[in-house]
């Protein structure tokens, strides 16, 4: 796709603000307009089901796809680019693998603009495209925009809420769209394998979804004890840099992602250690423990490790400092929860709600098991 005419060389800096109006006009038009797609997996079954499309800007100095958008708003031609957006994204439509959804992101407020509408219009039947309404401004009535959901649902589209969980106007979002796809906001996902508050959160939000049968989607996965607290929860669907970066047209799951996702066994129940059980960094030294605390200050802890991957120590950014090493309660794998517990109260009072050592039935280093999930889960089973 060609620039604007005009338009300042892919070198210089962010437009100045007489220079927008023509930009926009250039990219409405589609000029300089191109899309990515990320894909979406399914945890259960370890493979791609689905892509979400995102509007890139490679014709142009500014490539921040916020800045365009928020321009476009400034100068009441939001409908008009969100429009050429949407029909970027939808030329690969046809090529779409088989068995999977796109979904599209659509501003709540321009979803009855005439621009948007003909979107619509020229596809047709919208089988297998989500409408994901995000919200850029705020919406004080949804009535306005039935006529037009509906509209889109009886063409065959599904209708997702981005954002779920930020704050109350994402809530009033779920209560008034009945969406069939609710998209967990970042801020929800990150670190929440270390944050029971955010697991307890999200388990509500499944509950919540199952009650008006819908799909729950996390997205911003970016580490792996993410992605693995989100399979314990029973996170059906999930996006991220960790999974796969947006890309062209269709990318693929890595194949060893793939597999761990595919062999890792629903937990109805947690009654035993391996159902909790975590992945913890790992050293062979309380200096390399120490570096490892400086090189990344949001680590709570380090695991030592001794010969053959036996585990000796968790250690704390100060025990790692002062080289001080404290023998670590171990246990197996396929140690009952409960009596993992009562050993674990036979510590010392400073070691007492350290994490526990999980091994395999060879000794080795299996991960860590937290105090607050054991307990959490020992709660959910007598539920």
């Amino acid at each position: 796709m060609s620039r604007s005419a005009g338009g300042p060389h892919p070198d210089a800096g962010a437009p100045a603000p007489s220079e927008w109006a023509g930009l926009l006009a250039a990219a409405c038009r589609g000029e300089g307009l191109a899309a990515a797609y990320q894909p979406i997996i399914d945890t259960a079954r370890g493979t791609v089901v689905g892509y979400e499309a995102l509007a890139r800007f490679p014709g142009y100095a500014e490539k921040n796809p916020e800045s365009w958008f928020a321009a476009a708003r400034e100068h009441g031609m939001a409908a008009e680019l969100e429009a050429a957006a949407l029909r970027t994204a939808l030329r690969a439509r046809a090529s779409l693998p088989t068995n999977c959804f796109l979904t599209l992101n659509v501003s709540p407020e321009l979803l009855t603009s005439e621009s948007i509408r003909a979107v619509w219009r020229e596809e047709g039947q919208l089988g297998g495209l989500i409408v994901e309404l995000t919200e850029q401004t705020p919406i004080d009535s949804y009535v306005g925009l039935e006529p037009d959901l509906n509209q889109l649902r009886s063409a065959g589209a599904l209708i997702a809420v981005d954002d779920a969980g930020a704050g109350y106007a994402g809530l009033r979002h779920l209560l008034a769209l009945r969406p069939s796809m609710i998209k967990i906001d970042r801020e929800l996902i990150q670190d929440v394998d270390r944050d029971e508050a955010k697991r307890a959160l999200i388990s509500m939000l499944g509950t919540f979804a199952s009650h008006v049968d819908a799909w729950i989607l996390a997205e911003g996965v970016e580490r792996v004890g993410e992605l693995d607290a989100l399979v314990s929860l029973g996170v059906p669907l999930v996006q991220g840099y960790y999974l796969a970066r947006p890309a062209p047209p269709w990318a693929a799951l890595d194949m060893d992602l793939a597999h761990r996702l595919a062999s890792k066994r629903p937990v109805a129940h947690k009654t035993v250690v391996r159902d909790v059980v975590e992945p913890a960094t790992t050293t062979a030294s309380a200096g390399l423990a120490a570096d490892a605390f400086t090189d990344n200050p949001a680590l709570e802890a380090v695991v030592l490790l001794g010969e053959h991957r036996r585990p000796v120590a968790v250690l704390d950014a100060g025990a790692a400092a002062l080289g001080v090493v404290s023998p670590g309660m171990r246990v197996n794998l396929d140690t009952p929860l409960d009596q993992a517990l009562a050993r674990s109260m036979t510590r010392a009072k400073n070691q007492r709600f350290d994490p526990l050592l999980v091994t395999d039935n060879a000794g080795r280093f299996a991960g860590v098991a937290r105090m607050e999930r054991m307990i959490t889960a020992l709660t959910e089973a007598g539920r």
